[in-house]
C-alpha cells in the first residue's frame, strides 16, 4: 500500500514601501512504509524551507523605501537604490540612513562596539533573520534584532561579580 505525503512551504517577507515578496513550494512524495512518515516529513520540510529561504534572498526589484508624499506620487527627490542620496548639486553622496529609530541605531552600535562584534557577522545575522541588512531593519525588526543581540551577547559581569544591568544599554 502506497502512502502519499503532500508537503507545502510558503513564506512572505515584508519589504520597504509597503511591499512584500512571497514564495511557495509544494512536493508530493510516496511512501510504502508508514513508519517512515515522520522522517520523510522532516526531510521534506527542511528541503522546502531551505529552497524557499534561498530564493527569497534574491529580492529582485524593490519599490522606493518611502512613499514620496503620501499620495503615491514622487516628489522628485527619491533616494536611489544604490545607497546614495542626491546632494544639492545633483551628485550622489554616500548615505548612512537607517530605517529604524536613531535610538535603536545607537543601541545596536553600542552593543556591537561594547562586545567587539564582527560587523560582518552582525550583518549576516540580520540577513539570516530578516532577509535584509542591519541598516534596512524597520522599527519592529530592529526591536527584535536588539533582543536577539541581548540573548546572544549577555552583559558582562562587573568587577564585584554581579552581572551588569541591561540599563547599561538603555535607550535614552
Amino acid at each position: 500500500m502506497a502512502l502519499t505525503l503532500e508537503s507545502n512551504y510558503s513564506k512572505k517577507v515584508g519589504l520597504p514601501g509597503y511591499s512584500s515578496h512571497q514564495f511557495s513550494l509544494s512536493l508530493i512524495s510516496e511512501l510504502t512504509d508508514p513508519t517512515q512518515v515522520t522522517a520523510e516529513a522532516a526531510r521534506l520540510y527542511a528541503l522546502l524551507q531551505g529552497a524557499v529561504d534561498r530564493e527569497l534572498k534574491q529580492a529582485g526589484w524593490l519599490p522606493d523605501a518611502k512613499p514620496a508624499n503620501g499620495n503615491g506620487h514622487s516628489n522628485g527627490h527619491d533616494q536611489p537604490r544604490n545607497g546614495h542620496q542626491r546632494n544639492g548639486n545633483g551628485n550622489a553622496a554616500p548615505a548612512d540612513v537607517w530605517a529604524c529609530t536613531p535610538k535603536q541605531r545607537d543601541l545596536i552600535i553600542k552593543i556591537v562596539d561594547d562586545n567587539r562584534l564582527d560587523k560582518n557577522e552582525v550583518e549576516q545575522l540580520a540577513m539570516d533573520r530578516f532577509g535584509k541588512g542591519v541598516k534596512q531593519l524597520n522599527k519592529l525588526e530592529a526591536s527584535g534584532f536588539i533582543e536577539e543581540l541581548f540573548e546572544r551577547y549577555p552583559r558582562q559581569r562587573t568587577g564585584n561579580g554581579q552581572q551588569s544591568q541591561r540599563s547599561g544599554y538603555a535607550i535614552r
